[in-house]
């Protein structure tokens, strides 16, 4: 491992881990928005620390929906780590019940990002680990800011933390659609074959359905196409 590649990734995972961790704001205001007391808020975020889940928990319970019903949004958003576990087992191979716990605890949308878009397996132990700690004490750190100062947190304020976790993703996978990394043709096809999937059925299913949908798509799109046989 170069010092370069390391450098690059500790650079990403901890900036990526910076801006996704800000976020957690604007769920901590959400959270107490929803009526949910302060230590109620930590405790999502410390065990659940799965943001899109987490917003959909608060947010139905906001809505008035029953306990259940707001589990059951927070699970079908959260079945989508699973896919990801099953990626990041080859990468990652963690050893022993309890580093197989701890690791799962960090399988989130960023952190699978993180270590695939690394060029070898020990960067994407590095950037999975050193990603998911920033993350995870940004996110709750920043969770408590949210609750406590919920009042504050509002209009613009809010419409600026909107931003801050797409743009920072977008920046990280950007350079696996450009020319000159291995299989971009692919990569191309699983953004494009995704986010028309997502788009295309935001406006008629629950929460949570078009991400399981879109990654039926990308693994369709990105199927290798089995190349025919020399005669």
């Amino acid at each position: 491992m170069s010092s370069a590649a390391r450098s690059a990734t500790l650079r990403d995972a901890l900036g990526l881990g910076l801006a996704v961790g800000l976020y957690g704001a604007a769920f901590g205001a959400a959270s107490d928005a929803a009526g949910l007391d302060l230590w109620q808020t930590i405790t999502l975020s410390a065990l659940m620390f799965t943001g899109a889940s987490q917003f959909a928990l608060v947010g139905v319970l906001g809505a008035g929906g029953s306990a259940l019903a707001a589990a059951g949004s927070a699970l079908l958003l959260g079945t989508r780590n699973t896919v990801y576990g099953v990626r990041l087992v080859p990468l990652l191979r963690p050893r022993g019940v309890l580093r197989r716990l701890g690791t799962a605890h960090w399988v989130i949308d960023e952190t699978t990002a993180l270590a695939i878009a690394a060029p070898d397996r020990e960067l994407s132990r590095l950037a999975f680990l050193t990603g998911g700690a920033s993350i995870f004490v940004m996110w709750n750190a920043t969770t408590v800011v949210g609750a406590l100062g919920a009042g504050a947190l509002t209009g613009p304020a809010l419409a600026a933390l909107d931003a801050v976790v797409p743009a920072a993703f977008l920046a990280l996978l950007w350079p696996r659609l450009r020319n000159g990394f291995p299989e971009v043709a692919v990569q191309r096809r699983v953004a494009l074959g995704g986010a028309a999937v997502a788009l295309a059925l935001t406006p008629f299913v629950p929460a949570g359905v078009q991400v399981i949908a879109a990654v039926v798509a990308v693994a369709l799109a990105g199927a290798p196409r089995s190349k025919a046989v020399a005669a």
